[in-house]
């Protein structure tokens, strides 16, 4: 049985192979333009064990780092303002003098 996991790295290497082919770039080619091991651009395009570092050296020397920001996009709004925003005053509490009694 297949993961979503093992599907998405399959699916990413084919597009990473799709497009080193695209460009007429080798494995080989690929390893040195990117500066990692020629395994790692094959174990990359098979989608079996690649590393996020192996990716990331990939689609930059591709020139898609877009790719990599589509999976983690700039947040426009911070979450400290909204916990800010959304503040209260805080609740006031009444006190009341102890009894001697008790």
């Amino acid at each position: 049985m297949v993961s979503d996991a093992d599907g998405a790295e399959t699916l990413i290497g084919e597009q990473v192979r799709a497009l080193r082919l695209r460009r007429g770039l080798d494995q080989a080619q690929l390893a040195d333009a990117a500066g990692i091991s020629l395994g790692a651009v094959k174990n990359l395009e098979r989608g079996s064990g690649s590393t996020l570092r192996s990716l990331s050296r990939v689609v930059a020397a591709l020139d898609r780092a877009d790719w990599l920001q589509q999976l983690a996009p700039a947040s426009t709004v911070s979450p400290i303002e909204i916990l800010r925003q959304g503040r209260r005053p805080p609740r006031s509490r009444v006190y009341r003098p102890r009894s001697e009694h008790g």
